[in-house]
């Protein structure tokens, strides 16, 4: 079987696809593990984008945190609510976040259940396969060098 060929097309597509099925969504964008933007809805401009990277960055990064110290396991999503919106944030399996902005009259748990089937069938939309990049210790480079 061949692999779909994704692009950023394809992502923003799928972005704005489900912004339009659930009512009260705004928009959505997918970032890398790192925080680089990989794909907007439409109606998200440069500069809210890159707003939005550094906060879902920050957000990721203290739902990990909240994760370990909790003893929770994995960070599968973080919710930020707020008196006129939600903040879903939802990491895929290869590391990849989506986000989607929700008004505060929306049906919660539809986005709840979009996000979580976006997330889940994520693998069709990402124009790359994301890993996280292995952590090297001295050690290893040392090893390295001498298998060279």
């Amino acid at each position: 079987m061949t692999p779909t060929v994704a692009s950023v097309d394809n992502l923003s597509g799928a972005l704005n696809d489900l912004v339009d099925r659930v009512p009260g969504a705004e928009f959505a964008v997918v970032l890398s593990p790192d925080g680089l933007l990989l794909g907007v809805s439409r109606d998200v401009g440069d500069e809210l984008a890159e707003r939005l990277s550094s906060l879902v960055a920050g957000l990721e990064a203290f739902g990990l945190a909240a994760a370990r110290v909790c003893l929770g396991g994995g960070l599968r999503q973080v919710v930020v609510q707020m008196s006129r919106a939600f903040l879903f944030t939802a990491t895929t399996r290869n590391g990849a976040i989506l986000t989607v902005l929700v008004g505060g009259d929306a049906e919660v748990g539809d986005m709840a259940y979009e996000v979580a089937l976006f997330v889940g069938q994520a693998d069709r939309h990402l124009p790359v396969h994301l890993e996280a990049a292995p952590t090297v210790r001295s050690g290893d480079v040392d090893a390295h060098r001498q298998r060279l």
